[in-house]
């Protein structure tokens, strides 16, 4: 596709949405009120709005490859932050996705340059839990499992920042959800953590607010 077809394309679709509401990108314009953070991947086949059926303006986006927490990353501390403090956000959604390139490189390691460091997180959810997916012998179950596995770690990641402890206690909101996008066939899998009993299994480690006090 030529740059000027996406020229082409923005026009089609600014008329499109002028031609169900005049004042469509009026109300845009007016501000964003979003109840969900989505913290997902950056592979170009896995995009929020639309496997999540959402408009813009709905939901307040962070992505980056195989959809890390990284509590010492500013960029997405400061996308938290925002989500949380300023937008007020009800749900934190992190969302990975089967055939994940990302994942499958933390089991198969290599010297990716950059990504190493990157992709080390990764690799570290794979120590924790080796023992479980060492025991899969289908490759392609085994790294969905690592997907899976994953989420949840980083569930557990979101929660060590402060920002979602002080909210959470305040209002008991944000609420955590871990969802996994099967690319194969279009389905949203919900994995059901139960993110208040799981970090009770760790907050007095983690626990920066209230600590093991309550």
């Amino acid at each position: 596709m030529m740059f000027e077809e996406i020229f082409q394309k923005n026009s089609q679709w600014v008329a499109e949405k002028l031609s169900v509401d005049e004042n469509y990108f009026a109300n845009l314009a007016a501000g964003q009120h979003p109840e969900y953070l989505y913290i997902g991947c950056s592979d170009s086949r896995v995009t929020a709005e639309d496997l999540m059926g959402l408009q813009p303006g709905e939901v307040f986006i962070h992505r980056n490859v195989a959809n890390l927490v990284i509590t010492t990353d500013n960029n997405l501390n400061a996308v938290v932050q925002y989500a949380v403090e300023r937008l007020k956000v009800k749900h934190i959604i992190i969302c990975g996705h089967y055939e994940c390139g990302g994942v499958a490189a933390a089991m198969n390691p290599s010297d990716m340059g950059q990504l190493n460091s990157w992709l080390q997180a990764l690799r570290d959810v794979y120590r924790l839990h080796r023992k479980e997916l060492d025991a899969i012998t289908d490759e392609k179950k085994r790294v969905d499992r690592l997907v899976e596995l994953n989420v949840r770690e980083q569930c557990i990641n979101v929660i060590k920042i402060d920002h979602v402890q002080r909210s959470w206690y305040a209002t008991g909101f944000p609420t955590i959800h871990g969802w996994v996008f099967d690319v194969r066939t279009g389905r949203l899998i919900d994995l059901d953590l139960d993110m208040y009993s799981i970090f009770g299994e760790v907050r007095s480690i983690y626990d920066v607010v209230r600590g093991d006090r309550e």
